[in-house]
Parts: C-alpha cells; structure tokens; sequence
C-alpha cells in the first residue's frame, strides 16, 4: 500500500525514472538482441520437421509469429531481465543499505522509498514493454532467417505473413504479460534489497533471492495468465 501511496504523491521523480529507464532498458539491448534471435531462429528450426509431416511448412510464417508474440518474447525478456536487472537492483539496494545510504538520505530530507523503490518498478514496468517489442522483432528476424536457410521467401511475404497472423489479441497478451512481469520483477527486487540484512553477505544474498524470485513470480504469473487469457480466446 506504501507503494502506491508514494505513487501518486509529490515530488515525482522524473529524472530518477529516466536514468532507472536507461540502466535498465539501454544496457540490457546486447543480451536481450542476441537472446531474441537465438529463440526465433532455433523454435523456427525445430518446428519445421513438425510442419513438413503434413506438408504445411508454408505456415511456418504464421506460427512462429503468434508463439514469438504472444508467448516467448514477454516470457523471455522477463526471464533475461529477472537475472540482470533483478541481480543488479537486488545488489544495489542491499549495498546502499549495508553502508547506511539509505539511513544518510532520510537524514538528509530525501524520500529513499519513493526515490530508490518507486522510480525502479515504474522503470521496470515502463522497459520491459518495450523490450518486449525489441524481442518480438530480433525474433521474427531470427525466424525469417531460420525459413530462407531451406526456403525461398522473400521479406515481404513473410512479413505479409506474419501481419496477417497477428490479431489485436495476441498484441494484448503480449503487453498484459509484459506489464505485469516488469512491475513484479522490480517490485520483487527492490523489496528484497531494501530489506537485505546487514553485512557483505546480505549483497550476495539480495543478488540471488531477487533473481529466484523474480523468475519463480514470472512462471506463477504467467500459468495465471494464460488460464485468464484462454477465456478470451
């Protein structure tokens, strides 16, 4: 309930959100690029001898479109970020805590809830989103490249392909996961380092139970999800 308290209320943080947004988002693009299209290429290769079976590889556009869409790139940008922004925001805030700068800025008049919690899950749930876009996209070039390894397809026709695939309901699961995995990461991270124990184990310790969390919450979100999404087709 503090959260949202501290949410609403003045001063807003502006510039801690946009620096928040830029450790977050800028810095996870080489992981996040590279894990993208690892995941579009290889499900893209691994579907194929299922879809030739029935000589259907000409869907292999469509599928992997709404399995990357609405599926894999919210779940695995989560997962990507659960270890490297659970990890760092975990390990930031228990330092900062062990060394009592947390203690130093109430001293000083600064809010550390709302400038250290609140501007990390905002940064968290405004980046994950997009991340999630930038995901989406290095996969379906990793696909497009995985089909043209054996096919002759052009780019237009598969991206033909993939628009007409995509519905405004596969758009909306990808956003909802996205959201929602992005607040639940920061949140989790940031309670679990700010209330770190002192010492310099308690870094460590807040490093890792952030990551676990984060994807242990992520998985439990995302059976949540799918279950709620089923009755909307």
């Amino acid at each position: 309930m503090r959260f949202f308290r501290e949410l609403v209320s003045p001063p807003y943080e502006f510039k801690e959100i946009m620096r928040q947004c830029y450790e977050i988002g800028w810095k996870s693009f080489p992981l996040i690029s590279l894990t993208g299209f690892i995941v579009g290429f290889v499900f893209t290769k691994q579907s194929r001898p299922s879809l030739e079976e029935f000589g259907a590889t000409s869907w292999l556009p469509a599928l992997i479109s709404i399995a990357i869409v609405r599926a894999l790139a919210p779940l695995v940008t989560a997962l990507i970020a659960s270890g490297k922004v659970g990890s760092q925001i975990g390990a930031e805030l228990s330092s900062m805590n062990v060394t009592e700068q947390i203690d130093a800025m109430e001293v000083s008049g600064t809010n550390p809830f709302k400038f250290l919690i609140v501007s990390r899950v905002i940064a968290t749930t405004i980046m994950i989103p997009i991340l999630c876009f930038y995901v989406s996209g290095i996969g379906l070039m990793g696909g497009y490249l995985s089909i043209i390894s054996n096919d002759d397809l052009s780019l237009l026709s598969f991206f033909t392909q993939v628009f007409n695939a995509i519905e405004y309901i596969d758009l909306a699961a990808m956003v909802i996961r996205a959201i929602v995995f992005g607040f639940t990461i920061g949140f989790a991270s940031c309670y679990i380092g700010y209330n770190s124990s002192k010492g310099t184990e308690g870094v460590g310790r807040a490093a890792n139970s952030a990551v676990v969390a984060s994807m242990f919450l992520v998985f439990i979100e995302e059976i949540l999800i799918v279950q709620l999404l089923s009755f909307f087709g």
